[in-house]
């Protein structure tokens, strides 16, 4: 049994602890929302936040996560309103949208660790995030957008 809290909510999970954190979220608890991209930790899609911090989903294992706080796109707000989805939203990013949970994690970890980031400072964190569609312009700019509050 692996102990640990995902989107608030303290529970037990009866799972193989070698498991990795993304199978666990999406077949074990189906939070769909996580998305298996590379299965490498090298796109990004898989990211969520560990004790608030970004992490991909797909490295991390379940035993690593014991006694952590884990957060999903579904938790990062319960109605879709964290000021990243709103600016998400405002701003039409998505193209496809396979990437777009990731890149949402992504943009709240470094906003809650630096809620006005440069361009150079988002550029570098949002670096390890890969959008097929190559939706980047409206990714910096819904970032920028995220950390002014307008």
């Amino acid at each position: 049994m692996t102990r640990l809290t995902v989107n608030g909510e303290s529970m037990e999970l009866d799972a193989d602890p070698l498991m990795p954190l993304l199978w666990a979220l999406r077949d074990v608890l189906t939070l769909p929302g996580t998305k298996y991209g590379c299965g490498i930790g090298l796109c990004g899609a898989c990211t969520v936040h560990v004790d608030g911090k970004a992490e991909r989903a797909c490295l991390v294992r379940l035993s690593e996560v014991e006694g952590k706080s884990v957060t999903t796109i579904e938790g990062l707000d319960p109605n879709g309103d964290h000021r990243v989805q709103q600016a998400w939203r405002d701003l039409n990013v998505p193209q496809c949208g396979f990437c777009q949970s990731g890149q949402i994690m992504q943009a709240a970890a470094l906003l809650a660790e630096n809620p006005k980031p440069s361009d150079d400072e988002i550029l570098a964190s949002m670096a390890g995030n890969v959008c097929r569609c190559g939706c980047y312009q409206r990714i910096v700019e819904a970032v920028r957008l995220a950390s002014t509050g307008s």
